[in-house]
């Protein structure tokens, strides 16, 4: 239990990249008032997990109204998952931050969506409904859990960059996109064992 926990903790936390996203935290929050900060990141990071909430709820009800199997979303989410890894690793230019710097008050997008409930994000959570009580409950703590992280990582994003440095921060957001790749590969094999077995 405690293994499928921590396995579900670090996916989501891979996948939604608070660490990566800290440049764009940063960059779209630098026209707000300091005092104002704070509640910005806790209402981005509030509406991101419960976006990610209800995916998780009702993700078998999503796939049985499109009438897809569990062994196709899992194979179908290794290869986003090993699409977005690759992008951890080799960047583009601009990077997840690429977009304009907003001249207001954030609002959804961009930081809670798609920074953090991106699609990515979505997809993975859909592999985790289950109808199975200790089950959805294991992964609602392991959301709950990351959700605690994107605030920690998210009210101190100033001072993390201004600590730690560019190069540092894109070296860290490269091995966690290492990291990924690995995830996504066994999730891959994992759903190819399972179409094998179904056959």
């Amino acid at each position: 239990m405690t293994k499928n926990f921590f396995q579900t903790f670090i996916l989501l936390l891979l996948v939604t990249d608070p660490f990566g996203n800290v440049p764009l935290f940063v960059s779209s929050l630098a026209p707000l008032e300091p005092s104002r900060r704070w509640r910005v990141v806790v209402r981005e990071c509030a509406i991101a997990y419960g976006l990610l909430l209800v995916f998780m709820f009702f993700g078998q009800h999503f796939l049985s109204a499109l009438q897809l199997s569990e062994v196709s979303l899992r194979i179908g989410g290794a290869v986003i998952l090993f699409l977005i890894a690759m992008r951890m690793v080799f960047p583009q230019h601009g990077g997840n931050s690429a977009d304009a710097e907003p001249a207001s008050e954030p609002f959804i997008v961009p930081l809670a969506i798609p920074a953090l409930a991106g699609p990515s994000a979505l997809a993975t959570v859909l592999l985790f409904s289950s109808t199975q009580f200790s089950v959805a409950l294991l992964h609602i703590a392991a959301l709950t859990a990351v959700a605690l992280v994107w605030l920690a990582v998210f009210l101190s994003a100033d001072r993390l960059q201004r600590a730690l440095g560019p190069k540092v921060m894109t070296a860290f957001e490269r091995l966690m996109g290492l990291i990924l790749t690995a995830i996504s590969v066994e999730m891959l094999l994992a759903g190819l064992r399972a179409f094998i077995k179904s056959l």
